[in-house]
């Protein structure tokens, strides 16, 4: 398993992370907080991914209500120094933990937010951290200046943007080189052959200041996969059948030819289709790493093949051309 530094950081993660969104819920969704894997599936999850060279895991205070971040503190737990000191861990603030809860990133907010995701996690710091959403009722300065003390104060190694258009990335780099604060290292969006916004976006930005880019999604909520059908009812417990409204948008005759046309490309080389989707987005030169959250140690065999494909930019291309 490779690593790439992420943005200047000077910190290095696997190229595909652990996503943990689904330890003990589903997101960040307090609907289903409760819900998504058990601590036990949780644990054969990350020892697998562990197994396989993953040495970075992605989570977030609100998934599942912060029932992502403690089954990853107790998971650490059981675990030697050696994993410990290897092991980099990003968690994110913004989302209510609970229904009605507060939201955003205040100073104040995001100050005891940190300490309550390093209590879960049972560490005293977190090498990565993130805004994981764009505030629209916080002055962008005050957001600016609480991250950076959180890493003045060593709690955070650095800090990153999810979900933020390429504007908004733009504004935070200009604040924090203007006061010589902290700046966002990375930016985390959602990214794959059926999601392609960033492209005009954020990577720009990313490529102009040297940032990390770490998306998730590469497998557009299992449409990569070959989940989802023309005709055909989708999977009772899949994303469509629980939590559709993201992808309805998909349900349409040229996103199913190019998903069949997608299909047989995969089985050309010989590798599944999970695989050549996740081939495809770290094959951009622009990305850092690949966020991927398996609900089962199974949906991780996808990687090896993954990191086993060398796509030519041609080939790149040539699969982009399918879902035009």
């Amino acid at each position: 398993m490779q690593k790439r530094e992420l943005g200047r950081s000077g910190i290095e993660v696997s190229r595909v992370i652990l996503g943990c969104g689904n330890f003990g819920g589903v997101g960040s969704a307090p609907a289903f907080f409760g819900q998504g894997e058990s601590d036990r599936e949780a644990f054969a999850i990350m020892d697998a991914a562990w197994d396989l060279g993953i040495t970075a895991f992605d989570t977030a205070d609100a998934y599942g209500g912060g029932r992502s971040e403690l089954a990853i503190g107790r998971w650490v737990r059981t675990k030697s120094s050696e994993v410990r000191d290897k092991l980099v861990l990003t968690t994110k603030t913004f989302n209510p933990m609970a229904e009605g809860a507060d939201r955003g990133l205040s100073r104040s907010r995001i100050l005891r937010q940190i300490d309550t995701s390093l209590e879960r996690l049972g560490l005293e710091r977190v090498p990565l951290y993130m805004a994981h959403a764009w505030d629209p009722d916080t002055r962008l300065e005050e957001t600016v200046l609480a991250l950076d003390e959180l890493v003045r104060d060593g709690k955070v190694g650095a800090v990153g943007g999810s979900n933020f258009t390429g504007r908004q990335l733009a504004e935070a780099v200009e604040i924090s080189g203007l006061e010589g604060l902290a700046r966002l290292e990375w930016a985390q969006n959602s990214y794959s052959l059926l999601d392609r916004d960033a492209e005009e976006s954020v990577l720009p930005v990313c490529r102009e200041h040297g940032l990390g880019f770490a998306p998730f999604g590469p497998l557009c909520g299992g449409w990569l996969t070959g989940k989802y059908e023309r005709g055909r009812e989708p999977p009772v417990g899949s994303r469509m059948a629980t939590r559709p409204e993201p992808y309805l948008h998909l349900v349409e005759d040229r996103v199913f030819d190019g998903l069949e046309a997608f299909s047989v490309e995969a089985r050309e080389r010989g590798v599944s289709k999970a695989a050549l989707a996740l081939a495809w987005v770290l094959s951009h030169p622009d990305v850092t790493a690949a966020v991927l959250g398996p609900r089962r140690p199974a949906h991780l065999d996808p990687v090896r093949e993954a990191l086993a494909l060398d796509l030519s930019p041609a080939e790149r291309d040539s699969l982009g051309a399918l879902f035009p």
